[in-house]
């Protein structure tokens, strides 16, 4: 079999014989330098100058998931999440952190994240980190639309206007089947609490006492949307 002239993370991590994770981690601190045969793969010659053992014992502790690394910042922030309630630091406010560069995600899979445990206790030392968990809790469209005192029709009309966009889309069971889960949009509370005054455009007192079956204030607005894409792709 002829020995591979590239390689990718999971592939040079098992030419080193080290595991993956702490493969990635060894990258994200530098330990592992940048690749050199493209934008993701290193030559086989710059993966046999890496030395395996400073890799392995850069990852000391196995990487915990999304859902530990939650309770351990909660517990560090004196709330701590109660199993069978709504969890005060959710898995999604730690992807959220991952996406902010605070916490590094040392998977390649969204679903299921792990994250160096040393790392979270870094993280849960971050000053002002509980107002930026608040800022991050997720919020679905009728809690978004709940929170700005609007119908949901409404919201939806502002999600036509491009002036929310969900930070992720997660799958949300209804029974037992797969037949009965939908993908929910998830969007952070300090992007939703953001659109008052990033629309001053808007009479918000108005949208927020339209009565039900009235037709909303946003919907001219999302018309004349529609009417100049249709005129530009003339």
């Amino acid at each position: 079999m002829a020995r591979l002239t590239e390689y990718d993370d999971a592939q040079a991590a098992k030419r080193l014989r080290v595991p993956v994770a702490a493969f990635r981690w060894a990258r994200h601190t530098g330990l592992v330098p940048a690749p050199d045969a493209s934008s993701w793969q290193w030559s086989r010659a710059a993966v046999e100058a890496m030395d395996a053992d400073t890799i392995r014992a850069a990852l000391p502790h196995d990487p915990v998931p999304a859902a530990v690394a939650a309770d351990r910042i909660a517990q560090a922030l004196g709330t701590p999440n109660v199993p069978g309630e709504p969890p005060v630091v959710s898995a999604f406010a730690v992807r959220r952190l991952i996406a902010a560069g605070l916490l590094a995600d040392l998977t390649a899979n969204p679903e299921a994240v792990l994250i160096n445990p040393d790392q979270v206790t870094e993280v849960c030392g971050i000053e002002g980190l509980a107002q930026r968990l608040a800022d991050e809790a997720p919020l679905g469209p009728d809690q978004a639309a709940a929170r700005l005192g609007v119908r949901r029709v409404d919201f939806d009309y502002m999600r036509d206007l491009s002036w929310v966009r969900p930070a992720e889309r997660r799958e949300v069971r209804f029974g037992t089947s797969r037949a009965g889960a939908v993908m929910v949009p998830l969007f952070t509370t300090a992007s939703i609490d953001a659109l008052p005054d990033a629309h001053p455009e808007v009479d918000w007192e108005q949208l927020c006492n339209v009565g039900k079956g009235r037709r909303s204030p946003l919907a001219a607005l999302v018309k004349a949307r529609q009417q100049e894409k249709e005129a530009a792709a003339v």
